[in-house]
């Protein structure tokens, strides 16, 4: 198993409006470093969910926008730690109020610019951390407009210090990278247990629209499509576990079904390295030795690092 190429020629992100004023800013084709952000407009500033990762896309991002207002981007909601999410900050909204969970603060300060460390070859551009103004420990509400926007932090999932977007009026939620669609979900710096408890209090709101992190467009299916391959992840471990063998070895011994289809595969090892943790009696959301786990990835992906398309 390994990451699926992209095409030749890159896809082209879109906007899609989802309700009045709220707008899916969608990037395919999901992959590595290739996140959706969130537009939501008011009279005479936008709130905007998420950033992208490198100053090329966050210009796209920033002429989508221009497109739709001539309000400046005054909000900044970023869903979690990870650079893919906030590097294009400076560029698209460089004059925000930055907001993330307290968690997500310290951790972003803490990763520094750390993702062209792991792909020296992307076009990154002139990026930074987006270090957050405004935190919050369990709810916070914004208005975007007269939109009531609900953040709120479910406890370790993808990461420790996620933030989901809910918009109650519309149905409409941003999950950060709780959930991928169409994406191999990565739970490493997070916790597998507490995924599968946020998955079904999140399929609990019956959302219209589901917005991930990455991919396509989903209604609610999307909570137990993730759910059945973290399942599958914890069962695999339990196995492998059992079996003596390392996470390495299990991922290559392993059977993913229908979820070998999914974009970059080769996430199983990382998964499993989190989910034999778990197995093992380690806390949730725990820090593992990542660049040791990435290895493991590279290797299992033939010895390279995975593709990022950023």
């Amino acid at each position: 198993m390994s990451s699926t190429a992209s095409p030749v020629v890159e896809p082209t992100p879109s906007l899609t409006r989802l309700a009045p004023d709220v707008h899916a800013y969608l990037q395919p084709d999901g992959g590595w470093c290739v996140s959706n952000a969130g537009v939501l407009l008011g009279p005479d500033a936008v709130t905007l969910v998420d950033a992208t990762a490198t100053e090329r896309r966050a210009r796209l991002l920033a002429e989508h926008i221009a497109a739709l207002t001539w309000a400046p981007v005054r909000t900044l909601v970023v869903t979690h730690r990870h650079g893919d999410h906030h590097y294009g900050a400076r560029t698209v909204a460089p004059d925000a109020v930055v907001v993330a969970h307290e968690k997500a603060r310290a951790d972003i300060i803490g990763d520094g610019l750390n993702l062209p460390g792991i792909w020296p070859d992307v076009a990154w551009g002139e990026v930074a951390p987006a270090v957050p103004t405004l935190t919050y420990t369990d709810r916070l509400t914004l208005y975007a407009g007269a939109t009531r926007v609900e953040l709120w932090h479910p406890g370790p999932a993808h990461t420790t210090g996620d933030t989901v977007v809910w918009i109650p009026e519309h149905r409409v939620l941003f999950t950060g990278d709780i959930t991928f669609s169409e994406v191999t979900p990565l739970c490493l710096m997070g916790s597998i247990e507490g995924s599968l408890e946020v998955l079904a209090r999140l399929a609990a709101l019956d959302p219209a629209v589901v917005v991930s992190g990455h991919g396509p467009l989903a209604g609610p299916e999307v909570f137990e499509a993730n759910a059945a391959y973290l399942r599958l992840v914890q069962e695999l471990a339990a196995d492998g576990i059992a079996a003596g063998l390392t996470p390495l070895e299990t991922a290559r011994k392993a059977d993913l079904g229908p979820f070998q289809a999914w974009l970059d595969a080769e996430r199983l090892v990382a998964n499993l390295h989190r989910a034999y943790a778990e197995a093992q009696g380690v806390e949730r959301g725990a820090e593992l030795d990542n660049y040791a786990i990435l290895a493991d990835v590279a290797a299992f992906n033939g010895g390279r690092i995975p593709t990022c398309f950023a």
